[in-house]
């Protein structure tokens, strides 16, 4: 039993991590907006199906990054346009977007593959980078030394992010039509414009998710791909009380669990089963125990009106 708590557990950890830092962050950007994103985990699968078709059609992962950008975008202007514009309830809209999910990729791979459950493997993946030096240290070049260019790109956006959320004016005024939209609009800002701006980030973000699942932790779409993990994030987010740092170690902390559930099937005598449910578990005892000690946005999930 104590042979799996080494630093590969870590490691692990932090690879399976990554899609839960960048789908957190995204569900960030929206939440601060004040725009509540439930359809995070339907915009990974939708970003990661994307990203192994055309990966698989043009011979290159970069196009297919690419592609999951593009479409966890559309798909969050989908859910922008519901509840910003249209002013429909939020929860639903994300629920809408999560359920489209469960169809539309498998109907997609069955018509230019045949098969719902499972793409053609990709012959290129996003590449793995060595740092020099770094990467010969005995412990240190094992926890950061090397691994796929999306792990280094999604711990780099943390501090990016908190950079652009609290020092600089598009993230002041991000934060304040989350908070106050009513006297953002009286300052000038646009409110719709705005609560897009952060839907759209959450989008582009989430889908970046999908596509690390799809063409660089692995080589295929496979259908449920996220297997939940756009509801962990957002579950991270909240511990993290919607702030980047804090969300990162929350990430990280779900990121291990998962790694942990991995490695111990078949060494303790519990059935398989009660153990894959160990990170939702973790997920759900975080939750409870954090109701009503997370500053949520004042106005996250309320639709904004403008006044005449």
């Amino acid at each position: 039993m104590w042979e799996i708590l080494d630093l590969e557990l870590i490691t692990s950890g932090v690879r399976l991590s990554t899609p839960l830092i960048l789908a957190a962050l995204g569900g960030m950007f929206s939440e601060r907006a004040g725009v509540v994103n439930i359809a995070l985990d339907g915009i990974m699968i939708f970003g990661a199906f994307a990203a192994a078709s055309v990966a698989y059609e043009t011979g290159n992962p970069w196009l297919g990054l690419i592609a999951a950008v593009l479409v966890g975008g559309l798909i969050a202007h989908v859910h922008g346009v519901a509840s910003i514009r249209y002013q429909a309830d939020q929860i639903v809209s994300g629920t809408a977007i999560n359920i489209l999910a469960i169809g539309a990729p498998a109907m997609l791979a069955n018509a230019m593959y045949g098969s719902t459950s499972i793409t053609p493997n990709i012959k290129l993946s996003i590449p793995t980078l060595s740092i020099p030096l770094i990467s010969d240290i005995p412990v240190v070049g094992m926890l950061i030394g090397e691994y796929s260019l999306l792990i280094y790109f999604a711990f780099l956006m943390v501090p990016f992010s908190w950079f652009i959320l609290y020092k600089t004016s598009f993230g002041l005024r991000l934060r304040s039509v989350g908070e106050n939209p009513e006297a953002a609009d009286t300052a000038g800002v646009n409110v719709y414009l705005m609560r897009f701006y952060g839907v759209w980030l959450s989008g582009i973000l989430a889908g970046l998710g999908g596509a690390y699942l799809s063409i660089a932790h692995g080589s295929a779409y496979v259908r449920n791909i996220s297997a939940g993990r756009g509801f962990i994030a957002l579950a991270a987010l909240i511990f993290g009380r919607y702030n980047p740092k804090l969300t990162l170690v929350a990430c990280l902390m779900f990121g291990i669990a998962d790694a942990f559930q991995i490695r111990v099937q078949g060494v303790i005598d519990i059935p398989v089963q009660f153990i894959q449910i160990f990170p939702y578990i973790l997920t759900m005892v975080v939750l409870a125990g954090l109701i009503g000690k997370s500053q949520v946005p004042a106005a996250d999930g309320v639709p904004y009106t403008q006044s005449k």
